[in-house]
């Protein structure tokens, strides 16, 4: 007699040891528990649903009450056993990797920056072509008085104004 799909699944559920089932509630609580320790800000960023934002509320009451919290990360951990985790992880990597995206931004401005006090008149034009929401005469006016600092070695209002002009309007 040919087995249908639910008891290949149920085979496959029997086959997992009760050390590896244990070893998946584990796994499922360090997550949840992360996820409780997230502010309240950073969880709204996460699609969770709305029986585990229920959850989550409770969470921030206990979180003192040592034991209350042990116990209630294992119902976390059985809510998370019943959902597709994907999505929650992908929103959690995203948060992660925002402020890596956010430094390499940081870092491209300022050798932007570097360069226009630095470099000739075409490194402005190039910049002007590509950006068409910059003022010519701002940033002309911009690029010369942080030039003038940067002479004097001493880094300073126009050099900063610079920089936040160009986060303004300079899109990766």
């Amino acid at each position: 007699m040919p087995h249908s799909a639910n008891d290949i699944d149920e085979l496959e559920e029997e086959l997992l040891s009760k050390s590896e089932i244990k070893r998946e509630m584990h796994r499922l609580q360090d997550f949840g528990l992360i996820i409780i320790k997230m502010s309240k800000h950073q969880r709204s960023k996460l699609p969770l649903t709305d029986e585990l934002k229920a959850a989550m509320l409770l969470a921030d009451k206990i979180t003192n009450k040592h034991e209350a919290l042990r116990r209630h990360v294992r119902h976390v951990a059985k809510i998370l056993s019943e959902m597709d985790l994907e999505p929650i992880k992908h929103a959690m990597d995203v948060m992660a990797n925002k402020h890596q995206q956010e430094s390499v931004k940081f870092e491209k401005l300022e050798k932007m920056r570097d360069d226009l006090i630095t470099e000739s008149n075409d490194t402005i034009e190039a910049l002007l072509a590509e950006c068409e929401s910059m003022e010519r005469q701002k940033l002309r006016q911009l690029v010369r008085q942080a030039k003038k600092e940067h002479g004097t070695e001493k880094v300073g209002k126009h050099y900063r104004d610079l920089f936040a002009y160009l986060k303004e309007h300079v899109v990766f």
